[in-house]
C-alpha cells in the first residue's frame, strides 16, 4: 500500500502512466457509456468474457466434471496469480462465490460465542454488520463498535482501549475501503494494535484489491476477504480469501465438506490444512476460469501503477465536485481512493444518479441502509458514488463532470 495519511496531511502520488487506450480497447462496455461503477461492479475485459464462455462451451460438450478435469492446472493458476498478487502463498488463498461468503466462512470457522468480543470500525458494510449483530444477538458475542477520529478513519486509541478491555477470544472486523466513501482505513495500523493485545484480525477489502497495492504481510492480518466483481474486474459470482497458514489450527471448518476434509472412518475425518478448508466442492470453474484471467491482467497492469493511477482520478474528480456550486462532497478527510461520494442540494442522490444515466454516464446511489454505522451517524440519507478505472479517460471525466453540473442546474431550474 502507498496511500495514506502522513502527518496528518493526505499523501496522494503523482499520476503514473497506465495505456488507458489499450484498456478501452479491450473492455467493449466502454463503448457509448461513460462507466464510473468498478466499486460496484467493474467493466470485464474481453479475455475475462471469452475464458468464461469457453469453459461453459465446454461444458455443453463434455459435461461439468470432465470440463473441469480439462482445466485443473488453469484453477491452480487462479490461486497461484491471487497469492502473487497479495503476497501470499498459494495454500493460504481459498475461492469462494462472494466475499460475503468468504467473510461468513472465516467468522464461522473461528467459532466465537458467549465471553468472546469482535471489534468493528463504523466503516464496516452492511453484510458484514449484519452478521456481527446477528452473532451478538445471537451467540453472545459481544460487539464493540469503536468510534472515528477527526479524519473519518478509526480511533486507533479508541481501538487500542477497546481491544485491551476486550473479553474471550478477540477478533478485530477491519474494513480496508467501505461501500459509504473514498475513505482509506490505516488497517497496518489496526492490526498492528490488535497483534499486540493477542487479537485476531479480519479485514474486508472488498473495495481495495485492485484498485489499491495490497500486501497480507505488510498489512499483517489474520485474514483478508474480498470480491472479483468490483476493481479486480472480474465475473460475478467470485471472490476469495487470505487465511494465513496455522490461524484455523485446533479450530477447523465449521461445516467441512468434501473440498477441504477426508472422510476417514465411521466418525471421523481429517481437514485439509490449507485455506482450501473453507471451500465447498460446488462452485462455477467458468467464473473462476474469468476470475483468473483478471488476476493475471492486474498482475501484468501493476498494482502500484494502477493504485497511483486511480487515486489520482479519484482525486481529480473530488477535487473538480468540491469546487461545484451545490455539490458537497462526501468523503471524510482520509479519503485517499479512487472512490468519490456526493450530494446535490435539493436532489436525492438516486435522482441524480438517475439523471446521470439518462446521460449515460454510470453511477450509483448508496442508502444509509447500506452503512448505518457510517451514512446513517452521520445524518446521510444516501449519498452518489462514482468510482473510475483503468479504462476511464479523460474524455469521461469531462462528461461526468459537466453531467453533475447539468443536474444542479436542473434542480435550480
Amino acid at each position: 500500500m502507498t496511500i495514506g495519511l502522513e502527518d496528518g496531511t493526505l499523501a496522494v502520488p503523482a499520476t503514473t502512466a497506465i495505456d488507458v487506450a489499450a484498456e478501452r480497447s479491450r473492455t467493449a462496455g466502454t463503448a457509448g457509456r461513460h462507466y464510473f461503477n468498478a466499486a460496484g461492479a467493474g467493466l470485464v475485459s474481453d479475455g475475462v468474457l471469452e475464458a468464461v464462455v469457453a469453459h461453459l462451451r465446454r461444458e455443453q460438450r463434455v459435461g461439468g466434471y470432465e470440463a473441469a478435469n480439462a482445466v485443473a492446472d488453469e484453477i491452480a493458476d487462479v490461486y497461484a496469480s491471487a497469492a502473487a498478487l497479495l503476497g501470499a502463498d498459494a495454500d493460504e488463498i481459498a475461492l469462494f462465490d462472494s466475499a460475503t461468503s468468504g467473510l461468513r466462512g472465516v467468522f464461522d470457522a473461528l467459532r466465537l460465542g458467549a465471553g468472546d468480543t469482535v471489534v468493528a470500525p463504523r466503516s464496516s458494510y452492511v453484510s458484514q454488520a449484519l452478521r456481527l449483530l446477528a452473532m451478538q444477538r445471537h451467540d453472545d458475542v459481544r460487539l464493540l463498535v469503536v468510534p472515528s477520529d477527526g479524519s473519518g478513519a478509526m480511533d486507533l486509541e479508541a481501538l487500542d482501549r477497546a481491544v485491551a478491555g476486550a473479553t474471550g477470544r478477540v477478533v478485530v472486523s477491519a474494513v480496508h475501503v467501505p461501500t459509504s466513501s473514498g475513505l482509506v482505513e490505516p488497517v497496518a495500523e489496526i492490526t498492528a494494535v490488535a497483534r499486540r493485545h493477542g487479537a485476531l484480525t479480519v479485514v474486508d477489502a472488498t473495495q481495495s484489491v485492485g484498485q489499491i497495492d495490497v500486501d497480507v504481510r505488510t498489512v499483517d492480518c489474520d485474514a483478508l476477504v474480498t470480491t472479483g466483481r468490483k476493481f479486480l474486474r472480474g465475473p460475478r459470482g467470485t471472490g476469495l480469501a487470505y487465511l494465513r497458514r496455522g490461524v484455523l489450527e485446533g479450530v477447523g471448518a465449521w461445516a467441512p465438506d468434501v473440498r477441504g476434509a477426508v472422510w476417514t472412518g465411521e466418525d471421523e475425518w481429517t481437514m485439509d490444512g490449507t485455506a482450501r478448508q473453507l471451500e465447498t466442492w460446488e462452485c462455477s470453474v467458468a467464473a473462476r476460469l474469468g476470475l483468473g484471467v483478471a488476476l493475471r491482467e492486474a498482475l501484468e497492469r501493476g498494482p502500484a501503477a494502477t493504485e497511483t493511477h486511480l487515486v489520482g482520478l479519484g482525486s481529480r474528480i473530488r477535487s473538480a465536485l468540491d469546487g461545484l456550486d451545490g455539490v458537497t462532497v462526501a468523503d471524510p478527510p482520509a479519503s485517499p481512493s479512487a472512490i468519490v461520494t456526493f450530494t446535490v442540494d435539493g436532489v436525492a442522490s438516486k435522482e441524480v444518479s438517475a439523471r446521470l444515466r439518462q446521460r449515460r454516464i454510470d453511477s450509483i446511489s448508496v442508502p444509509a441502509t447500506h452503512a448505518q454505522w457510517d451514512l446513517g451517524a452521520r445524518g446521510l440519507p444516501s449519498v452518489v458514488r462514482v468510482s473510475p478505472h483503468v479504462y476511464n479517460d479523460d474524455e469521461d471525466v469531462r462528461v461526468l463532470l459537466d453531467g453533475v453540473a447539468e443536474v444542479v442546474a436542473e434542480a435550480r431550474a
